[in-house]
C-alpha cells in the first residue's frame, strides 16, 4: 500500500472557529487513544481569520484522566505557544506535542479586545501504534 498521511493521522476540532472577545476559550478534548489507535504524538493547529483588536495567548494543555488539566511543559512541546496579534489575519500556527498524557486540548485567553478576532484550532493525532488509523 502506498504511504499516506490519511492512514497515519486524524484531525479533530478542539476550538470551533468563532469570533471571540475578552475571556478564556477552552477547547474540547483530543483523545490520543481514540478508537484504540494509541497515537504517540499530536499537533495543535491554530488558524485565524480577521483579527480586529486585542491579543490571544494560546496554550496546549494535557491530562492523564480527562479531568485534571495542566499546561504542557516546554520539554513536551515542539515549537512555541503562539500569541495571536492584531497583525495575524489568516495565519496558521503549529504546536507539536510529544508528551505521554492521553488527552490534549487547546486553551486560548483573549485580552484587550473590543471587537476581538476570529480563530479556531484542531488537534491532529498521529504516529499510531495500530495502523491504519480509524476514521470512523
Amino acid at each position: 500500500m502506498r504511504q499516506s498521511l490519511y492512514n497515519l493521522a486524524r484531525a479533530k476540532v478542539t476550538l470551533a472557529i468563532a469570533t471571540r472577545t475578552n475571556g478564556t476559550a477552552t477547547g474540547t478534548t483530543g483523545d490520543l487513544h481514540e478508537n484504540r489507535d494509541a497515537s504517540r504524538s499530536a499537533l495543535a493547529v491554530v488558524f485565524t481569520g480577521t483579527m480586529t483588536d486585542g491579543s490571544v495567548a494560546v496554550t496546549l494543555e494535557e491530562s492523564a484522566d480527562n479531568s485534571a488539566w495542566t499546561t504542557v511543559a516546554a520539554p513536551d512541546l515542539q515549537g512555541t505557544a503562539p500569541t495571536i496579534a492584531l497583525t495575524d489575519d489568516d495565519t496558521v500556527f503549529e504546536l507539536g506535542y510529544v508528551g505521554s498524557k492521553r488527552y490534549v486540548r487547546v486553551k486560548a485567553v483573549t485580552s484587550a479586545a473590543t471587537a476581538g478576532g476570529t480563530f479556531g484550532a484542531v488537534i491532529v493525532r498521529g504516529f499510531p501504534r495500530r495502523t491504519p488509523i480509524s476514521h470512523s
